[in-house]
């Protein structure tokens, strides 16, 4: 396997001077592509930090950020709209749907700014939303639909684009059991087909279906080592 993204002595601080807060001190990780890693950490750890990063929604102080060989400060603002657009699928914690639209419209929208003609990404979309079991919920706005049910419209949308990253931060941080097990079962099944997967949480119970976990602590990583599930 190869790398799909690899950082080096990331560091991202705030209030440089006597004053400086070091939300991510120093970080080196190699994520393989095809991995399935889980990032925990408690509140003000830094993984939230790290996720903006990886997500190209943020940029270091210092340190290098490569995604698939590609050093991520040299590319364009333009450049890395396609990255989040194109090779990265974002799934959180509160789901950010429209609340206008209804769940074929949400996951339609990101297929919109890649100048997907309406026929092939309304075809896309029912695609998507059939595979994550909602087939019969398209046409339902997101104030009609359970947490868990918003939450696989996010995931439809999130793989809409067929990106190779799957990130998903906190993504049964408002669920119920039920509904957190049947969106970590769909982030499982889209690993098996070779998705990237990055899970963002502090919930180790959920980190436990990782085959990777790096624990990261004051803004530093702690602990990289295999979940037991990838051991047993």
């Amino acid at each position: 396997m190869s790398h799909i993204i690899q950082i080096q002595d990331l560091y991202k601080i705030y209030n440089q001077g006597v004053n400086q807060v070091r939300a991510l001190d120093g970080v080196s990780l190699a994520v393989e592509q095809g991995e399935f890693l889980a990032i925990v950490g408690h509140s003000g750890s830094g993984k939230s930090t790290l996720m903006n990063m990886v997500g190209c929604l943020d940029t270091p102080t210092f340190g290098v950020y490569k995604l698939e060989g590609k050093d991520v400060a040299s590319m364009t603002d333009d450049q890395l709209s396609v990255i989040r657009n194109r090779h990265i699928g974002f799934v959180f914690q509160g789901f950010n749907l429209i609340a206008g639209l209804n769940a074929l419209e949400n996951v339609e929208l990101p297929l919109i700014y890649r100048s997907m003609k309406r026929e092939q990404r309304r075809k896309v979309a029912i695609e998507c939303l059939e595979r994550v079991g909602l087939g019969n919920r398209m046409h339902h706005r997101p104030a009609e639909m359970s947490g868990g049910q918003q939450q696989r419209v996010a995931i439809a949308r999130a793989i809409a684009a067929h990106p190779p990253i799957i990130l998903a931060d906190e993504p049964t941080g408002n669920l119920d059991t039920a509904s957190g097990r049947d969106v970590m079962n769909i982030l499982l099944d889209l690993n098996a087909e070779g998705r990237t997967v990055i899970l963002i949480t502090h919930d180790r119970e959920i980190a436990s279906s990782a085959k990777r976990i790096v624990e990261i602590q004051d803004g530093k990583v702690i602990s990289d080592q295999p979940s037991k599930s990838a051991v047993s």
